[in-house]
Formats: C-alpha cells, structure tokens, sequence
C-alpha cells in the first residue's frame, strides 16, 4: 500500500507540522497546528502521574492505632 520512504515522508511532514507550524504557516494551519500539539502535549503528560498521592500514606494505620489506644483504656 504505502512504501517505506513514504511513510517516512508523511512523518516527517507532520513532526514539523506538529513541531513549528504555528510559526511558518497561514492562519488557517496556524492555529491547526498549534492545537494539535497541545493536545498530543495534554495526553503525553496525563499519561504520567502527577507524584503526589491523593491518599494519605499513614492516615490509615494512625487512625487504627488511636482505635486501638481507646479501646485499651
């Protein structure tokens, strides 16, 4: 169907759509361009996580320990 150098080509083609074509380009593929690549950009960083955990690491066990402290006494 397609040919290697081909797809290499329309590879290429869309790495400097994606990549300085806000720049270069007319209004219509500026601004095209310009959200294509805060989109990939906006699914490339919601791949990873953020680091910081929503859970609280020692929230559980502190609260089990209390429990426990209250029921001893």
């Amino acid at each position: 169907m397609f040919k290697k150098p081909t797809i290499i080509l329309l590879f290429l083609l869309f790495l400097v759509f994606v990549g300085i074509g806000d720049r270069v380009l007319p209004e219509p593929m500026k601004s095209a361009s310009f959200n294509t690549r805060t989109n990939i950009n906006k699914y490339l960083i919601g791949l990873f996580p953020t680091g910081r955990s929503k859970l609280k690491p020692h929230e559980r066990t502190r609260k089990a320990i209390e429990e426990t402290e209250k029921g001893n006494k």
